[in-house]
């Protein structure tokens, strides 16, 4: 599964990029989040965010880790190196966002993952593969 909707980032993940305290080689994980949550733009911490997908049926409570891959040199490329799958077990998988966050804290970014803004259900024995555009998180080029 494509992300359904745009990779939006929040105001602090705008920061960061921007005055380049943003590295690939810190920790982040993507999390899945409920249609409830109060995941926006003005959300700055992983623990600030509310109505993440409850622990079990396939999901582990601070989602999967993820590690963000830089390519390129006049245009760098952000994008996730490999991307999280989560495979449901005794019970459903029920998200409307998906989020990458420092496991420091910070949420980078969010997007949601059913372009008609729904809730996305995996039922028992099938798998949720959350897949970054191909053009990447996003790129930046240098003048």
């Amino acid at each position: 599964m494509v992300a359904g909707g745009p990779i939006l980032f929040t105001n602090e993940g705008i920061t960061k990029i921007l005055d380049g305290t943003l590295k690939s080689g810190d920790t982040y994980k993507c999390a899945l989040f409920l249609s409830t949550s109060n995941l926006g733009a003005a959300s700055t911490t992983y623990a600030g965010v509310t109505n993440e997908h409850a622990n079990g049926n396939g999901y582990t409570t601070g989602g999967i880790a993820v590690t963000l891959a830089l390519s390129g040199t006049t245009t760098v490329k952000v994008d996730v190196d490999t991307d999280p799958v989560w495979t449901a077990s005794g019970g459903s998988i029920v998200a409307k966002w998906a989020a990458i966050y420092e496991v420091s804290g910070n949420i980078l970014c969010y997007w949601l993952l059913d372009s008609t803004e729904a809730d996305v259900t995996v039922t028992t024995g099938n798998t949720l593969a959350v897949a970054a555009p191909a053009e990447g998180l996003y790129t930046v080029t240098k003048a």
